[in-house]
């Protein structure tokens, strides 16, 4: 008489016993996600110590944004082998070890066991620790990023070019500058959304310039000319910069799926040669 087919096989297809649990060791994909969560804040916190998450849109503060420096994108890959090829090799080897599987399908599982480790970390940084990160690296970022910070304002931005306007010799001063400040600070944010200055707010802003500074109606009109063009090319460097930026955190987020994915093969086939007692 054949021996039983062992519990945790119910039912039989083309002769081949059919699992009735599921191929996924939750707990060992929950533990690999947690230390790749864990190693990420820690590698961060450390690439923001050696001055790699400074970056500012604003010259002569922090990391210039015509382009993340070529040490902070290898931090950022190294940031994602390391967290996520610790996490997937411990998710491999704390898995449940099958028996009565083929080799194959122990390989795939495995890998899936580590791409299941990465992806989970991931979704729990975005969504829980995102606060902390900011936490270590944006408050350099946020201070130096605005020279002159316009609190409650969303075009805070163009604070800089918007000051240029203003500037002038000292014989002058003007009580009301900062609300003026504030309205140009509008104008100018529109125009930026739009692409270029409505002719009656150019006329406003040259009108606003000549008044305050008591320049010339056309010097004013250049001088307005200028500080827009500059605040247009500012933006247009930050836009380059984010993109660029994004483009190496999704080669950077492949590369650290990829290696979990390896590394969980790795404790995996190491998990299987424990002998046990």
């Amino acid at each position: 008489m054949s021996e039983p087919i062992a519990s945790s096989y119910s039912s039989t297809t083309h002769g081949q016993p059919e699992a009735n649990a599921s191929g996924v060791s939750w707990s060992a994909v929950f533990a690999g996600a947690f230390v790749t969560a864990a190693l990420v804040l820690i590698l961060l916190a450390l690439g923001a110590g050696l001055g790699l998450s400074s970056v500012s849109p604003w010259s002569n503060t922090g990391v210039s944004a015509s382009g993340i420096g070529h040490s902070a994108i290898m931090w950022l890959i190294v940031m994602e082998i390391l967290s996520s090829a610790m996490g997937g090799y411990l998710a491999g080897r704390l898995r449940t070890k099958w028996t009565s599987v083929h080799t194959d399908e122990v390989y795939f599982r495995d890998t899936a066991h580590g791409f299941l480790a990465w992806s989970t970390a991931l979704v729990f940084t975005a969504a829980f620790l995102a606060t902390a990160a900011t936490t270590m690296v944006g408050a350099s970022v946020s201070s130096k990023g605005d020279p002159e910070k316009v609190s409650g304002s969303a075009y805070s931005s163009s604070a800089y070019f918007v000051d240029s306007l203003f500037r002038n010799s000292g014989a002058k001063t003007d009580p009301g500058g900062s609300v003026a400040r504030s309205e140009v600070a509008l104008i100018f944010a529109n125009g930026l959304q739009k692409g270029s200055l409505p002719t009656e707010d150019q006329a406003y802003l040259e009108q606003i310039v000549s008044t305050q500074t008591g320049l010339s109606p056309q010097d004013a009109k250049q001088r307005v000319s200028n500080a827009f063009t500059n605040a247009q090319q500012s933006a247009d460097e930050l836009r380059k910069a984010t993109a660029h930026s994004l483009l190496w955190t999704f080669l950077a987020l492949l590369i650290g799926a990829f290696s979990a994915s390896f590394a969980a093969t790795v404790g995996g086939r190491q998990r299987d040669r424990v002998i046990t007692i």
